[in-house]
């Protein structure tokens, strides 16, 4: 394995790690600080530290390895024929190593009373809506996530504007999406709190959902972009050079 693919794994870890305390964090400060008798944090903050936290990793680590961070876009990206499947397995091994530390160092972080008053920031259901409900609501996000990553970072003809739409595209799903299903959009961001704080419920709906919507983003791509065109550009979310893959 050549230093460029050890460097991109790690990369993949490191900003999933940093993206997900941010996070979760978040959540949980937000817990906190309600313990205490203070005014917590709303969704719009929790939303803003999510999508901020992304914009930047993505525009600092893009250039390592196209700045993941996510099973769901791996996976989108690896259907594009755009990284190869050992890549995408490392990939995805990387990003759940560093979602499980993220929400270990949350845990560690905050006082026992605030991660579980917040579940640790595990993505849940919202009152009425069943896990099918939950998988078609992170499909439809994620869709949204996906298509902000082939037209800003994928797509040659798209504006190169760092990880800023990217960012947005979270921060917009969460706002939506937050209070029916946490707004996971990416298999990671349950996985790393629901392992730390052992609350598996409904696990298959931040799993299944993710990758469906994943799916039918890249394939939207895919009809709406020939394959010759997606030839390589800077900064987009795939490896800066396969050549020295296994």
């Amino acid at each position: 394995m050549g230093r460029d693919v050890t460097s991109a794994f790690i990369a993949e870890a490191l900003g999933t790690f940093l993206f997900l305390f941010v996070g979760i964090g978040s959540v949980v400060a937000g817990a906190s600080i309600a313990a205490g008798g203070g005014d917590p944090p709303g969704l719009l903050a929790i939303a803003l530290a999510h999508g901020l936290a992304l914009a930047v990793l993505v525009s600092a680590l893009g250039a390592l390895s196209g700045a993941h961070f996510n099973p769901a876009v791996t996976f989108a990206v690896w259907l594009s024929g755009r990284i190869p499947a050992q890549r995408a397995i490392g990939y995805v091994a990387a990003q759940l190593l560093g979602a499980v530390l993220a929400g270990l160092a949350v845990r560690i972080t905050f006082e026992e009373s605030a991660w579980r008053a917040a579940g640790l920031g595990t993505p849940a259901l919202g009152g009425g809506v069943t896990p099918i409900g939950g998988i078609a609501i992170e499909a439809v996000l994620t869709v949204l996530l996906v298509v902000a990553v082939f037209g800003t970072a994928i797509d040659p003809r798209g504006p190169k504007v760092g990880g800023l739409a990217i960012g947005f595209a979270v921060a917009a799903d969460i706002l939506a999406g937050g209070p029916l299903t946490g707004a996971a959009m990416n298999p990671a961001r349950w996985f790393g709190p629901a392992i730390a704080g052992g609350s598996l419920n409904d696990w298959y709906v931040w799993i299944l959902g993710p990758l469906v919507g994943a799916a039918v983003g890249a394939a939207i791509y895919r009809l709406l972009l020939p394959a010759a065109d997606l030839a390589r550009a800077p900064g987009s979310p795939t490896t800066p050079d396969d050549s020295d893959v296994a």
